[in-house]
């Protein structure tokens, strides 16, 4: 169904707790997400690749991916994720006057010189399966589109690692963080019928509200798991991950679901520059580039189900990837000002993260930066990844480094959930995507004698220090950074054999 405000129609009828065919129609006019339309084929292999006498297998504190799912700027699911990514995409996008028009900008303020005429929608933002859950039109009409998303991808993730909640014999969690809510105050509070009818305190709360997106998946999905939501800014997703392997490795559950769903409001709208703020003049993200002067917001949401590795290769599961250790903690006052980073903090907490997965920084081939393309944030990243490393390595240039950034925008609430994705993808397609945008290095950056080199161009993933395809493990690393002082930092790793089993370390600040 399309949603407004005021009047929701539904395509297909269906009970709730049916799970879509892999041939089901799609919800409203537009192409269906690839997982629902014709499976993920490919993501399916090898299912028993791992060797259940490898160190890994055994670890109590491993935990493997096993599904995905993800939505973002002119990039729909897996498939078309990846396609973005390996094709050098901008999924950020120039909208025409209008366009902008017709989305309620005026045109006194396309006259203003400063109005940056990009933007990164979410493909069908509007669309939600209502009926798959038991929804009404009124309920669907009301609910934040954060929420609405939030519960597709957590459905699609669980069928994209093959499990239903009805049949899965354990409990399921789950752990996940909403991005402003602008939906209340520019699609509801407008319409006084809309008011009067349903009441403020549905409105102000459970259909809108961050607190609930996570209890509503486990209501509908009939999940007895711990339900924690989590908000720590752009590190939301990856504290969120962060928080359902502590649960897992507990045993407070069994699988979980997690990640971070982000939706700008209004939608298909451009910005207005501001001198000395963090967006970019021209709507185009350049992370690490000697021409970066700023990012730009996207909409996305990013989601991931967990087990236990050792569950997971009993169970006969696809692994995309394993988490082998991850650490949280935050700056405190050691830094110049309440969303400065600093580099001290970021360095210990990769530093953490390492030690937790006992792996050697000189291992690590890849680095999925934050990279928003900010002048500061950029060097600062650089040189606490390299503080941390050399604690292990004097290797020089052995680590490419990126930031999906650059193809998606900044998603907020599910930006590092969207890098440890695309860390799963690349390490399942032993293929490292360009960073795009990037022509020589931001003189800030201290790349020269440091690990780290930009990922310029597409090209196969080799071992670290490009000596040839990946033998035994390949080791990379996802990062996310918040506004807020806190950060996250996990780190995983690919197996010989198994397609998609991978040790990345993936980070927020």
């Amino acid at each position: 169904m399309r949603i407004s405000p005021g009047r929701t129609t539904s395509r297909r009828p269906r009970r709730r707790g049916w799970i879509a065919p892999a041939t089901a129609a799609p919800p409203c006019n537009a192409a269906a997400p690839p997982a629902l339309s014709h499976g993920i084929e490919p993501m399916y292999q090898d299912p028993n690749a791992f060797d259940p006498n490898d160190d890994d297998a055994v670890s109590d504190t491993a935990i493997a991916i096993v599904g995905m799912s993800c939505r973002f700027a002119n990039a729909r699911g897996l498939d078309a994720y990846w396609s973005l990514l390996s094709e050098g995409r901008e999924g950020v996008e120039t909208y025409s006057d209008e366009e902008l028009i017709a989305a309620g900008v005026s045109p006194a303020m396309l006259r203003n010189r400063n109005y940056v005429r990009r933007g990164a929608p979410l493909t069908d933002m509007e669309c939600f399966d209502a009926s798959l859950f038991g929804l009404s039109p009124r309920d669907a009409a009301i609910m934040d589109p954060q929420h609405r998303h939030f519960l597709e991808c957590a459905w699609e993730a669980l069928e994209n690692a093959g499990h239903t909640p009805q049949r899965f014999d354990g409990t399921i969690g789950v752990f996940a963080g909403s991005g402003h809510n602008a939906y209340m105050p520019y699609n509801l509070l407008t319409n006084p019928k809309l008011v009067r009818d349903v009441g403020l305190f549905l409105l102000r709360h459970t259909s809108n509200d961050k607190d609930f997106l996570t209890t509503r998946v486990s209501y509908l999905f009939d999940l007895k798991g711990p339900s924690i939501n989590v908000q720590t800014a752009c590190s939301t997703s990856l504290v969120s991950i962060h928080m359902a392997a502590q649960s897992l490795i507990s045993g407070e559950c069994d699988m979980a679901i997690a990640g971070g769903t982000s939706i700008e409001l209004p939608h298909r709208q451009g910005y207005v520059f501001e001198e000395g703020e963090i967006l970019s003049p021209d709507g185009h993200c350049r992370p690490f580039d000697a021409d970066s002067q700023g990012t730009v917001f996207g909409s996305g949401v990013a989601v991931v189900a967990l087990r236990r590795l050792a569950d997971a290769i009993e169970a006969g599961d696809h692994i995309y990837a394993v988490l082998r250790g991850s650490a949280i903690n935050n700056d405190g006052a050691g830094k110049v000002g309440y969303l400065a980073p600093s580099v001290d903090g970021q360095a210990k907490v990769i530093a953490e993260a390492l030690a937790m997965a006992d792996v050697d920084a000189g291992s690590i081939s890849y680095v999925e930066a934050h990279g928003t393309g900010t002048p500061v944030g950029d060097p600062i990243e650089i040189a606490a990844l390299t503080q941390a490393f050399r604690q292990s390595t004097d290797r020089v240039g052995h680590c490419a480094i990126g930031s999906v950034k650059a193809n998606i925008g900044h998603t907020d609430t599910a930006a590092g959930a969207a890098g440890l994705i695309k860390v799963a993808l690349s390490l399942h397609n032993r293929e490292l995507p360009a960073s795009l945008n990037f022509t020589a290095p931001n003189p800030g950056c201290a790349f020269e004698g440091s690990p780290f080199r930009v990922q310029a161009a597409r090209a196969p993933w080799l071992t670290a220090g490009g000596r040839g395809p990946p033998s035994r493990a390949a080791r990379a690393s996802a990062r996310s950074a918040s506004a807020a002082p806190m950060r996250m930092s996990c780190l995983r790793k690919r197996r010989r054999g198994a397609p998609a089993a991978a040790a990345a370390a993936a980070r927020s600040c």
